[in-house]
């Protein structure tokens, strides 16, 4: 089985797992108004979608499917991110859909950090080599439950690759953890220039 046909059938048994979790689990209610919701996800990851704080990611353009599964994961407790944990356990499932739909349709916009152009150079190289394009799509647009990579921020790009590589993130993605094993920092930090510049 190749990776890519791993990845479509797990991506296709995720799909269907959430849909019936979220069907059973369906109050209709929700203890926030969404509104609210988004303002409160603002104050870390932008008003607009778009992260202004060190190793905090942008949301805007993100693809729904993958915001609502990575709010599901880490509401279920599966992926554990220590700030996020009081915020998406009181989550229903109408805000993650509320909530993947509004980031998914904002603009992404590059962060104010700075882009190093010989970075970027070395990170295309070995975006290429990877094959990073056949999941996150050509222009690192992201799909279904890949992440968009392009406009991302550079720190956290950094930080989340170097998380995978040394399996410091378990339970989430093993197939990124593979993918970057071995890089070095310098080869993390181009990658994260790279995708950041799109």
């Amino acid at each position: 089985m190749t990776a890519v046909v791993a990845l479509q059938r797990y991506g296709v048994l995720a799909v269907g797992v959430i849909a019936m979790v979220l069907a059973a689990n369906s109050t209709g209610a929700q203890t926030m108004p969404i509104a609210e919701r988004i303002a409160q996800c603002g104050s870390c990851h932008g008003e607009d979608g778009n992260s202004r704080l060190p190793d905090v990611p942008s949301l805007a353009g993100q693809p729904a499917f993958f915001v609502m599964n990575q709010l599901f994961l880490m509401r279920e407790g599966v992926r554990r991110i220590e700030v996020m944990t009081p915020i998406v356990k009181e989550l229903t499932d109408g805000d993650l859909d509320a909530l993947s739909a509004h980031y998914a349709q904002l603009a992404p916009k590059a962060s104010d950090e700075t882009i190093d152009p010989a970075m970027v150079k070395q990170g295309d190289a070995l975006a290429q080599k990877l094959r990073c394009a056949s999941c996150h799509l050509l222009t690192l647009a992201g799909q279904d439950q890949m992440p968009r990579l392009a406009r991302q921020r550079v720190d956290y790009l950094f930080s989340t690759m170097k998380a995978m590589r040394d399996n410091q993130r378990p339970g989430t993605d093993t197939q990124m953890s593979s993918i970057v094993a071995g890089l070095s920092d310098a080869d993390l930090t181009a990658l994260a220039h790279y995708s950041a510049s799109r």
